[in-house]
């Protein structure tokens, strides 16, 4: 942590208006910026996509739109925050056409530089920093505000990182609905990973 990479190429609009499962396995390796000081760089080592309406029983946009999952019938390339059993802050990139919704939510990331902000706000240290979505929102102070949030303009963003050594794909966990569905992405060198090691 602290290794001041060079950041080539952020993320474009467009690379957000694919499939969920395609944005999805392209974020496994890819970095997660924010430009404060000190810089926060995660590498993204895990994620799950969910998909639009009547298409993913799991997806929060399932039924159609309503004033909670408005931001992923938004415009694609930003933030989606819900909060999940009242108390965990997911951080969610919306994907898909605007109005067809959809989102990748970040399951697991592993810090590359402003690991000690992180270590101060979850009291924890090593793999279990952000090991899991619960994990991860709070390492970072994501609330609610962050809904909406641009990835594309804004001071957070996606950035080209490290290829995984090995994309795997496993069905969705921590879920009851459509959990059997092969939407969760990981890299499975990775000792980043929240739980679930199954290689496909």
């Amino acid at each position: 942590m602290g290794c001041s990479l060079v950041l080539h190429q952020r993320w474009k609009r467009r690379d957000f208006v694919r499939d969920p499962a395609s944005v999805a396995q392209d974020l496994v390796g890819a970095l997660l910026v924010h430009h404060s000081s000190p810089r926060l760089v995660l590498r993204l080592v895990e994620v799950e996509a969910y998909l639009g309406v009547g298409e993913d029983p799991a997806s929060h946009a399932h039924r159609g739109p309503t004033p909670r999952n408005s931001q992923m019938f938004a415009t694609p390339g930003r933030f989606y925050v819900y909060v999940s059993y009242g108390i965990h802050h997911c951080l969610n990139v919306v994907c898909a056409t605007r109005g067809r919704a959809g989102a990748v939510l970040l399951r697991a990331a592993e810090p590359l530089e402003g690991g000690s902000v992180l270590q101060q706000r979850r009291a924890r240290a090593g793999v279990e920093l952000c090991n899991g979505p619960g994990k991860l929102g709070e390492a970072l102070g994501a609330d609610l505000s962050w809904n909406g949030l641009d990835l594309v303009r804004g001071e957070w963003g996606i950035w080209p990182g490290p290829s995984a050594g090995r994309v795997s794909v496993s069905p969705r966990i921590g879920i009851r609905r459509a959990r059997q569905r092969l939407l969760r992405f990981y890299d499975a060198e990775s000792r980043w990973v929240s739980r679930g090691r199954f290689v496909r």
